[in-house]
């Protein structure tokens, strides 16, 4: 059974990734929602495809801050993506949650023995990927400034 993310719902966990010159998490937040449309990597398109309303995605700044900067919410499932005259290609619609209290650099992601695994280290060209709830709640407590590991029982280590 699915647990319940960040933003409350049950299901699964991603991560997109975006060029702040382009589409930046502040024009996002501007914007309020978005189509997340133009993808056309089809491990990508695969994932897209697999989102549903309510899930939550983190917000990958690419480029040159390369840095998780946000948090936000499927609000419309896959459906033609408007950018595409094939119809194999998808699009999901965003909005955003709220803005990580600190950034998660790459750097900091491939410290992170917890994160060894994640998809943005492994296929780092791959724009939109799925995340375990466990690597998406480190990532949440990292930008919330929660750096300590935790072990069983809740203590600190």
């Amino acid at each position: 059974m699915a647990k319940k993310s960040a933003t409350g719902k049950k299901g699964h966990y991603w991560m997109v990734k975006q060029e702040p010159e382009t589409y930046s998490w502040d024009d996002f937040v501007a914007d309020g929602e978005t189509d997340w449309s133009g993808v056309r990597n089809y491990q990508a398109r695969n994932n897209l495809r697999q989102m549903t309303t309510g899930e939550s995605v983190l917000f990958y700044h690419s480029g040159k801050d390369k840095a998780v900067v946000g948090l936000a919410e499927v609000v419309k499932p896959a459906y033609p993506d408007p950018t595409a005259n094939d119809e194999q290609w998808v699009a999901v619609d965003l909005k955003p949650v709220r803005k990580l209290k600190n950034p998660v650099p790459l750097a900091a992601i491939r410290y992170d023995q917890r994160l060894s695994q994640l998809p943005l280290i492994r296929q780092s060209q791959l724009s939109v990927m799925p995340l375990t709830k466990d690597e998406f709640d480190v990532i949440v407590a990292l930008g919330a400034g929660n750096a300590a590991k935790k072990r069983r029982g809740g203590k600190n280590v």
